[in-house]
């Protein structure tokens, strides 16, 4: 899978949504592959965060997020049994009292999944998890 970017307008602040993205222990109540996160080290500007993730099967997999200042969050591949390749960030701005987040990741898979797979994967996933999150941030901020 070739690196991905997107970009989302949420109805929310930019500090709002950035301590809704470092909830990683709630991942699980609203991001519908998502089965857990667990914090497992944290140090003053990283944590090492396991997600277990069930697609067709249960995997699991450690990122290290680091946390750069209240605007972004950034992560690369720990260890795990789904990639070889995961990095990735979330940079946010405010536009117009509401938080403009451009989402980037670059990930490769250990098992083989086929150029269309994977882009079909992307295609359906990275929507609906924008949806997921859009949904979070309407039951946080705007009910």
């Amino acid at each position: 899978m070739a690196a991905v970017e997107t970009q989302e307008t949420f109805n929310c602040t930019v500090e709002q949504f950035y301590d809704l993205l470092l909830d990683y222990e709630s991942y699980g109540d609203f991001l519908d592959d998502v089965d857990s996160c667990e914090i497992i080290e944290e140090e003053d500007d990283y944590k090492i965060v396991e997600y277990r993730v069930t697609v067709v099967k249960s995997f699991s997999y450690r990122l290290r997020m680091e946390e750069n200042g209240e605007d972004m969050i950034s992560w690369t591949l720990e260890s795990g049994d789904l990639f070889k390749v995961s990095n990735g960030s979330w940079e946010l701005e405010e536009k117009d009292g509401k938080t403009l987040a451009t989402y980037t990741i670059d990930a490769k898979f250990k098992v083989f999944v086929p150029g269309p797979i994977a882009k079909m994967a992307v295609n359906i996933n990275l929507p609906n998890m924008m949806k997921s999150y859009h949904k979070r941030v309407d039951e946080l901020y705007n009910s």
